[in-house]
């Protein structure tokens, strides 16, 4: 049941642009091995903000990208929504708690893993300015 959510989401993606609404998948956890949240949006049109934005968080231990409920509501929402495009990527893309509603700051107090990494490739930043050991 998993493998067939999880391939027709993936599959979604991997048509690329076919027009808007374009539906944006985004995963996030404490580090880059389990996913604890992801975020869908939709984005109505070129240049336009987020319509609409649901999020799903996991209720244990497991990652929320094996959990075949929460991926057949989040294709559910897509169609819902009429998107005709899927943009997502599978790797966690940054910590799930959000800046100014969870904490406040650069940089998560709870998932220290994300402080000083580029949330895209998840690498460590390099530190720049005086040598004091410190990532900006």
């Amino acid at each position: 049941m998993l493998d067939r959510a999880r391939k027709r989401l993936s599959k979604k993606a991997k048509r690329g642009f076919r027009g808007w609404p374009v539906a944006t998948v985004a995963f996030y956890g404490p580090n880059d091995t389990r996913a604890t949240k992801v975020a869908v949006g939709i984005l109505p049109g070129e240049g336009e903000e987020v319509s609409e934005l649901r999020r799903w968080f996991s209720e244990g231990p497991g990652d929320i990208r094996n959990d075949a409920g929460v991926t057949d509501q989040i294709l559910a929402f897509i169609q819902e929504a009429g998107a005709s495009s899927v943009a997502m990527t599978e790797r966690i893309i940054g910590c799930p708690h959000e800046e100014g509603i969870d904490y406040q700051g650069p940089t998560c107090p709870v998932c220290s893993f994300w402080a000083g990494r580029d949330r895209w490739t998840g690498r460590r930043l390099q530190s720049r300015g005086g040598g004091n050991g410190q990532d900006t």
